[in-house]
C-alpha cells in the first residue's frame, strides 16, 4: 500500500525538488504534502496519514529536531519513519536526530540515488 509523504523544509525550492527526486525513485509512494516548518508539519500530521517524513533540522519556528521530539512523544507518530535533510555543518544536530530516533539522514546537496537508497528499506 503506499505510503503519503511529508516533505518539512522552508526553502520552497528543496521541497519542490525532493517532490520531483521522490517521484522518480519509483518507490510505492502516495500523495506527497509539503510543510515549510516543523508547526506546520504537526498540522500536517494532525490531518492526514501520513507514513514517512523527510525533514530538513534548521527550520524557523520549529526545526526538524523539536518536530522529531514532539512526533516520538505522540502515540500516533512515534513510529513514522523519519529522514533528516541536513547540511554538511551540522553533525551535532544530526547525532541528536537519531538518537531521538530517526530513520537516518541525507546530506544537502543530495541526488535521487541518495534519497532513493535512503528510503528503499523504509518503504
Amino acid at each position: 500500500m503506499p505510503l503519503d509523504v511529508l516533505v518539512v523544509d522552508d526553502s520552497a525550492a528543496i521541497r519542490k525538488i525532493l517532490q520531483r527526486v521522490l517521484a522518480q525513485t519509483e518507490l510505492p509512494l502516495g500523495t506527497i504534502l509539503e510543510a515549510g516548518d516543523g508547526l506546520e508539519a504537526i498540522e500536517r500530521l494532525k490531518a492526514n496519514n501520513i507514513g514517512l517524513v523527510l525533514s530538513d533540522i534548521n527550520m524557523p519556528n520549529m526545526d526538524g529536531i523539536e518536530l522529531l521530539r514532539k512526533m516520538r512523544q505522540n502515540p500516533q507518530w512515534k513510529s513514522i519513519p523519519v529522514v533528516m535533510i541536513t547540511t554538511e555543518g551540522s553533525q551535532q544536530k544530526v547525532m541528536e536526530a537519531v538518537d531521538l530516533g530517526a530513520a537516518g539522514y541525507v546530506r544537502k546537496p543530495f541526488t535521487a540515488d541518495q534519497i532513493k537508497e535512503k528510503l528503499a528499506g523504509l518503504v
